[in-house]
């Protein structure tokens, strides 16, 4: 399917790209995406023109209000020197600081106004724990950190189905056996708040609907396959909307998926993260979005990692990079 980006007239600054581990897919895919999007959606890349496809037909510029006025002709690329090549599907731990550099200045453009958005192309955790220390689960935890803390969600969004799919998992990168203890009252509320929130100031929708997964099969079936539906999800559901928010649940999870489930909803809050990964990446597997709602700047990265094994050879789709440019586009504007 094509990304329809938005009119270049409603926002004036490009999106920023961070680069990600230059030895996975993320150089390519920049190249194709700027392809695909021309001068409808000017963007930069943030990272070192040397790790670029050879032959690739980029621009460098010395800032990023140049790309409102290059874009389309080629990449526009806001260097970023690395100090050592990349290898593609083969990461150089010398490169690792690199990398966490060129997000934290992405990080600092977008605060600063010099960008509308950020994307962020894939890293590679154990890469940069190795090579630079890294301290964080991932790009998003760096990112709040940058944030001052900032309390946030993680949101999978396509818009590419019809009715759009966003889904909100609650808690995320833990054992299936934690998630009885993880997840609790305190975390379902916030990350309804801040959902509810993300949805009204980035996406336009004046009183999102939400709707809220049960943990257990069949939401539990009044408490024959588990209490916690009955026991307190219902209950922070019923406070949730005397504070005014449009929440339902807590709904039987392997039926709120499908295109009529998904027209009574903006958003479904999961309890766990295959609860929510798996029916998005079955309907729409190359073009999902990550989003980071609760940021005070706009973040959306692409659905998928580094790539490795098919790092260099042409075979990785750019629809999600598409997509998550898109989104961030729109997302900025909404914000302007």
């Amino acid at each position: 399917m094509s990304q329809r980006a938005p009119e270049a007239a409603v926002f004036d600054r490009p999106v920023i790209l961070t680069c990600g581990d230059p030895s996975g897919v993320g150089p390519e895919l920049a190249v194709r995406a700027s392809q695909a999007l021309g001068a409808r959606l000017p963007f930069v890349f943030l990272g070192d023109p040397a790790h670029l496809p050879r032959g690739a037909a980029i621009r460098e510029i010395d800032t990023p209000e140049q790309a409102m006025t290059h874009a389309g002709a080629a990449l526009c690329v806001l260097p970023h020197p690395f100090p050592a090549a990349a290898v593609p599907g083969q990461p150089d731990l010398a490169n690792a600081q690199a990398v966490i550099d060129v997000i934290a200045r992405g990080v600092d453009l977008v605060t600063r106004g010099a960008g509308l958005a950020l994307t962020t192309a894939p890293i590679n955790k154990k890469v940069l724990k190795d090579g630079a220390g890294f301290a964080f689960p991932g790009h998003t935890e760096y990112l709040a950190h940058l944030a001052g803390g900032a309390r946030v969600v993680m949101m999978l969004a396509s818009e590419r189905v019809d009715p759009p799919c966003r889904v909100v998992p609650a808690t995320i990168h833990i054992a299936l056996r934690e998630v009885f203890d993880a997840y609790t009252p305190a975390l379902l509320r916030e990350v309804v708040r801040l959902t509810a929130e993300g949805l009204r100031r980035d996406f336009g929708l004046e009183n999102p609907r939400l709707a809220v997964a049960g943990l257990n099969p069949h939401a539990g079936e009044g408490g024959a396959m588990g209490r916690e539906e009955i026991d307190w999800i219902a209950d922070v559901v019923a406070g949730l909307r005397a504070e005014g928010l449009a929440v339902t649940g807590p709904l039987p999870p392997d039926t709120m998926f499908h295109p009529a489930a998904r027209a009574r909803y903006d958003a479904a809050i999961c309890a766990y993260h295959d609860q929510a990964l798996i029916p998005i990446k079955t309907l729409d597997f190359d073009g999902g979005v990550n989003v980071t709602l609760g940021l005070p700047f706009v973040r959306t990265s692409p659905d998928h990692g580094t790539a490795y094994d098919i790092a260099g050879t042409g075979k990785a789709s750019p629809q999600s990079l598409i997509a998550a440019l898109t989104m961030a586009a729109k997302m900025g504007a909404a914000r302007l």
